[in-house]
């Protein structure tokens, strides 16, 4: 009985043990951070980029645009570029695995407008470039999650060019 009391009352390995117990949890907090900030960092890397795309397009000459039939006869591939890595020639992605077939390039005609759209016939085109993008989770190569998970962004512009 005098052992018994002994071991309860032997604190020598009481920090090893509650952190054995600890360190499974603090881990799963801290790469979910991880994961979550890099979610968010690649979120915001795809909006900037589709919004960029979207206020250079709409930048574009007039004659780029096609209205009433909503087609865009511009560089396709230099919107794209621009979207995915910040330079109308290209270069590195954003967002690893980010490619320009990524980017979707519309066109949307309003008729009964004037002023600058009066040369046009009234016609006003807007431009949407739209995306939909793998996120290339930190976790997910580690084997983590089989979950495909998709950044998806988009904008659109009044094209008034310039």
């Amino acid at each position: 009985m005098r052992w018994a009391n002994f071991l309860y009352r032997d604190t020598s390995g009481a920090a090893a043990a509650e952190m054995a117990l600890i360190i499974p949890l603090a881990l799963a907090l801290i790469f979910t951070t991880f994961e979550g900030a890099y979610y968010m960092i690649c979120e915001h890397r795809v909006v900037k980029g589709v919004r960029d795309a979207s206020r250079y397009a709409a930048r574009l000459d007039l004659s780029n645009y096609a209205c009433p039939g909503g087609t865009f006869s511009g560089s396709t591939a230099t919107v794209q570029n621009l979207a995915r890595t910040g330079l109308l020639s290209g270069g590195s992605a954003a967002v690893s695995g980010w490619v320009n077939s990524d980017v979707t390039i519309a066109v949307t005609c309003l008729s009964g407008q004037s002023g600058i759209y009066a040369a046009t016939g009234g016609n006003a085109p807007r431009v949407s470039v739209s995306t939909r993008v793998v996120y290339p989770s930190l976790m997910g190569s580690m084997g983590f999650t089989a979950a495909t998970i998709y950044i998806g962004a988009a904008a659109q512009s009044p094209v008034i060019g310039l």
